[in-house]
């Protein structure tokens, strides 16, 4: 079967183009899409079947082989802190995290207010993790 990737796709039109590994171009139309896929990006690899049509080769049972790194997660990326910026974090993070232990030693529950400013942290540190 015939590989390449998406030209363009506009998924309100429902076709768009794909340009093959071995060169020219098929038209794809949404039919020709596997179950579950709505719309293909531009730059997706994948493979499909190739048919001549009245205006030329068309693409049926179009595979998607690999999805194109997102806009966000690119830009989130991007803007993840440096590993001499985290170690800071993730030390103070530690000493948090004992401070609460301590709480929950003594049989007690945080203060809702000191909790909730606990979660947020927590959950700002695991966006830096991940990266966005």
């Amino acid at each position: 079967m015939p590989t390449g990737k998406v030209k363009w796709y506009d998924t309100d039109k429902g076709f768009g183009f794909l340009t093959r590994d071995d060169g020219g171009e098929v038209f794809v139309h949404s039919s020709a899409l596997p179950s579950g896929v709505a719309a293909l990006k531009s730059g997706q690899r994948v493979e499909f079947g190739v048919v001549e049509g009245r205006r030329g080769q068309q693409a049926l049972s179009v595979r998607v082989l690999e999805t194109p790194p997102s806009v966000e997660k690119t830009a989130a990326r991007a803007r993840r802190k440096k590993p001499d910026e985290m170690v800071l974090i993730v030390e103070d993070l530690i000493k948090l995290l004992d401070g609460i232990s301590t709480t929950y030693r003594r049989g007690k529950h945080p203060a809702p207010t000191e909790a909730k400013k606990i979660a947020t942290v927590l959950r700002a540190v695991a966006d830096d993790l991940h990266g966005g």
